[in-house]
């Protein structure tokens, strides 16, 4: 039988959000939260009147961006910290897969714009500071195996994804996820627990980060 009007309309609506906010998601990462909206309505395959409606202003979109990526990386995060054999392994997950991750670092850390409506959106924070714990009892737990060097916190972690985010001035024939690859492999090694020099001060933690 035929859906009715209505419910074709709502699916329609519920496929163009979603058309959206995965455009919007694609075009952040790439060229962050300011690209103008007329871009994000063409790569999301629909009319800047659509756009509008679904989300009036630029801060409808970022907020709506924001939850739904934190909200996934939340899931990441959780399913690595179940799945994985032990925590060390989590965190290498973590990092090397989540580009989620980093879209949430560069929507809640590089544009003014788009962190005032981060920090001020309770359910972003709700689900920043969620993944946040998960990621605290990770790292406590890989150093308590042993693995994860004694002197870093897991703020420490989280600056250093925010290190990768700024585009490569660079025109190479390497990809740029090629050269993040290689840079995450880098920083995991530095990570471990070994013969090495002390890091200066003491290990940043989440709420040195959340107090920013």
């Amino acid at each position: 039988m035929e859906a009715e009007p209505e419910t074709r309309l709502r699916a329609d609506a519920r496929r163009n959000r979603e058309q959206i906010v995965a455009a919007a998601k694609q075009v952040f990462l790439e060229s962050g939260p300011d690209v103008p909206m007329e871009e994000i309505a063409r790569r999301a395959e629909v009319g800047v009147g659509t756009l509008y409606r679904r989300f009036p202003d630029r801060g409808e979109l970022i907020r709506a961006v924001a939850r739904d990526n934190f909200a996934t990386v939340l899931a990441e995060a959780t399913a690595a910290a179940t799945e994985e054999p032990n925590a060390w392994a989590a965190i290498v997950r973590l990092l090397s897969r989540s580009r989620e991750l980093r879209l949430s670092l560069r929507l809640a850390l590089m544009s003014p714009m788009a962190r005032a409506i981060v920090s001020g959106d309770p359910k972003t924070v709700e689900f920043r500071a969620e993944m946040m714990r998960v990621l605290d009892l990770l790292v406590t737990k890989a150093q308590a195996e042993g693995v994860l060097r004694k002197d870093v916190g897991s703020g420490d972690l989280a600056v250093m994804c925010r290190l990768t985010l700024e585009r490569l001035p660079l025109d190479l024939e390497v990809s740029d996820d090629v050269i993040l690859d290689r840079v995450i492999g880098v920083m995991l090694d530095g990570l471990r627990a070994q013969p090495g020099s002390p890091l200066p001060g003491r290990p940043l933690t989440s709420d040195d980060l959340s107090a920013r």
